[in-house]
């Protein structure tokens, strides 16, 4: 069997668009192109999953950039090793990279540390923000949907008999909001 050249490219969301990646990896030519639409913070992706049991030792992944394979350094090193045990190349077009060299693999040991430092860099200063907003007594997140007011009107129409789909028709909110709205009220009842 010979090897070969497999291509996997990644967005983020349906919106942005894959050709230019797989452009690029077909002028590196790939044998085959695999695009997926999906957020790479997960570790379980559909068409990743399905490159992993493509790849045979001997076949070389390429890829454009490392954080279309991965947004963590612990995901990129777990990434590395697995293709390194499996016998598997990474190569990136647009970053020096090829694991099949000692420097190959050194800069993705790099890359992947930098990527990781700009992810917990955000991290922090997302936290940051919030706690600034937070101390100048702005609250994050939605409105709530019910009022102090209407979480007991819940509560009492409720313990009156009605049921919580009719609540739901009656406040316009779902049925797991009524629940909630319950769950509220019978603990300020305690």
């Amino acid at each position: 069997m010979t090897s070969q050249r497999i291509g996997y490219s990644r967005v983020s969301t349906g919106d942005q668009n894959p050709d230019s990646q797989a452009d690029a990896l077909r002028k590196a030519g790939v044998d085959q192109v695999h695009v997926e639409k999906f957020t790479g913070t997960k570790a379980s992706r559909p068409v990743w999953d399905e490159v992993r049991r493509i790849l045979r030792p001997g076949d070389t992944l390429v890829i454009t950039r490392l954080d279309r394979l991965g947004r963590s350094s612990r995901d990129l090193i777990e990434i590395a090793a697995w293709l390194e045990e499996k016998g598997v190349a990474l190569q990136a077009t647009e970053q020096p990279i090829n694991t099949s060299t000692p420097e190959g693999k050194m800069f993705y040991t790099i890359l992947s540390a930098f990527a990781q430092f700009e992810r917990d860099m955000i991290a922090a200063r997302t936290k940051d923000g919030l706690a600034a907003a937070r101390a100048r007594g702005r609250k994050g997140g939605r409105k709530a949907a019910l009022t102090a007011k209407q979480v007991a009107s819940i509560g009492k129409l409720y313990s009156d008999g009605s049921t919580v789909s009719d609540l739901a028709e009656e406040f316009r909110v779902s049925r797991p909001t009524v629940y909630r709205a319950l769950g509220a009220y019978a603990a300020q009842q305690v």
